[in-house]
């Protein structure tokens, strides 16, 4: 189980770490994908699952009660919806740019790899596979690495909602022109 949950807390970390650079960096301050009405509805649905991972975080990999990992699991199909109208779209949505390049398609497959991964590994130590059927592990007393891997989520919850609330910040054309003026105002003169 140790070696699980240090597989787990490495995807989490990874997906942070390449989420980061590609929706702030890439869609945000690179291309601006919320100014283009060509990726209006790309930006939508990261919005969409922007929200949605603190909710994973919070329900599906640091509650402990069967309800909390019915909402974590509902908020994971959500995501994957989301996901597959995202990549549904993505080729029309970036028009504007010569289409989406290679290298971002790249980081976007490892991207939600890790994620999807981070959650398969979590979902295959959480479930316990018996005799008698499948049921839930209720914590990991004296599991040290699952309270890594539970730090690391924890931790992840604050910037996810940052995240978030940035992409929705920007998704209005007032607000997004307020973002634009205060953050671009060099490159408005």
């Amino acid at each position: 189980m140790e070696i699980g949950f240090t597989i787990a807390t490495l995807m989490l970390l990874l997906f942070g770490l390449l989420a980061t650079f590609d929706g702030i960096y890439l869609h945000i301050f690179k291309y601006r994908l919320y100014r283009h009405k060509e990726s209006r509805f790309e930006h939508i649905t990261h919005t969409i699952r922007a929200l949605l991972f603190p909710f994973i975080l919070y329900f599906l990999f640091l509650q402990q009660s069967t309800i909390a990992f019915y909402a974590g699991i509902t908020f994971v199909v959500i995501d994957l919806i989301t996901l597959g109208v995202d990549a549904f779209v993505e080729k029309d949505s970036r028009t504007f740019m010569g289409g989406l390049p290679r290298w971002e398609y790249i980081i976007h497959l490892f991207v939600n790899g890790f994620h999807f991964a981070s959650i398969a590994v979590f979902l295959a130590l959480k479930l316990d596979f018996g005799v008698d059927g499948v049921s839930l592990r209720h914590g990991f007393p004296g599991v040290k690495a699952y309270e890594q891997f539970a730090w690391l989520a924890a931790q992840l919850i604050p910037g996810a909602l940052l995240f978030g609330g940035l992409h929705v910040f920007v998704a209005f054309p007032k607000t997004a022109a307020l973002w634009d003026k205060v953050v671009f105002r060099n490159q408005f003169r």
